[in-house]
C-alpha cells in the first residue's frame, strides 16, 4: 500500500485547542481505517512544521479526501507527499535506461 508523509501546521484554532489534539489524533486513526488505510506514526516536531504524520492509504484519491476532510475541521493545514520505500526506489531506478 502506498505511503504518504504529511507535514502539518496548526491553525490558530488548532493551537488554541491543542489540549484536545490527542483525541483528534485518535479520530484521525479511525478515519484512516475507515478509508482503508492506516496512520502509522505521528510526530510532534520543532521548526517549520508542528507535526509529521506517516500513513498508508490505498491511493491518491483516498489521501486527497482525507486531507480535505481533516482540513475542513479547521485545526491543521497540511502538505502531503507520496513516499517510496527503499524497495520501490530500487525498482524505479532499476527501470532507468
Amino acid at each position: 500500500m502506498p505511503t504518504y508523509i504529511s507535514m502539518l501546521r496548526y491553525t490558530q484554532q488548532g493551537i488554541s485547542s491543542v489540549k484536545s489534539a490527542p483525541s483528534r489524533i485518535d479520530a484521525a486513526k479511525e478515519a484512516y481505517k475507515k478509508a482503508g488505510g492506516e496512520l502509522k506514526a505521528i510526530y510532534l516536531t520543532l521548526g517549520q512544521y508542528d507535526l509529521v504524520a506517516i500513513g498508508e492509504m490505498p491511493n491518491d484519491d483516498a489521501v486527497a479526501r482525507m486531507a480535505l476532510g481533516m482540513g475542513t475541521q479547521g485545526n491543521i493545514r497540511s502538505e502531503t507527499m507520496r513516499a517510496f520505500t527503499e524497495t520501490e526506489f530500487k525498482k524505479i531506478v532499476g527501470t532507468l535506461p
